[in-house]
């Protein structure tokens, strides 16, 4: 009898509501955690997370018994309520609605793993939504900027 065998690899991008950068350095370790708690809860495989204070990452061995947007809504929801639950911000936390999900190879693996680490890095030269666009484009997706994320526009200071 055959089995079935899948190796797949899912990044994910999504963004605090309003483009609001309200994702601070104290607290983004917890909030990974969290994260990489609910994706491997899921039967999913955390390969690298990284938060920025207006936006995440998250990279996975995904498991196909669950829908990407299922996943994802529970990542949005529980975090969310987490959040609020640990009153790590004044400010009202929501996840915008959408998210990015774009498939990798193997040999693509580790190059996406450290791009993911090396987020702090990376936006010291480069905004959220030149990233973004950038990922789009470079995965060939058509896109209509009435449906993209609402950036921030800001400087990132992590407090």
């Amino acid at each position: 009898m055959a089995n079935t065998y899948t190796q797949l690899y899912i990044h994910q991008v999504f963004s605090p509501k309003n483009g609001d950068a309200l994702i601070k350095k104290a607290w983004k370790g917890d909030l990974e955690k969290y994260i990489t708690g609910i994706v491997q809860k899921n039967g999913h495989k955390m390969l690298a997370i990284g938060c920025m204070p207006d936006h995440v990452h998250i990279f996975i061995g995904y498991n196909v018994n669950q829908l990407i947007p299922d996943l994802v809504e529970k990542i949005k929801t529980s975090s969310n309520a987490w959040i609020k639950e640990n009153s790590l911000t004044k400010f009202k936390f929501e996840w915008q609605k959408g998210y990015g999900a774009f498939s990798h190879s193997k040999s693509q693996k580790q190059t996406v793993i450290n791009y993911i680490l090396n987020q702090e890095k990376h936006h010291a030269k480069a905004s959220f939504k030149d990233e973004y666009l950038d990922i789009l484009q470079k995965n060939e997706i058509k896109f209509n900027d009435k449906y993209l994320f609402e950036f921030f526009e800001g400087v990132y200071i992590w407090l």
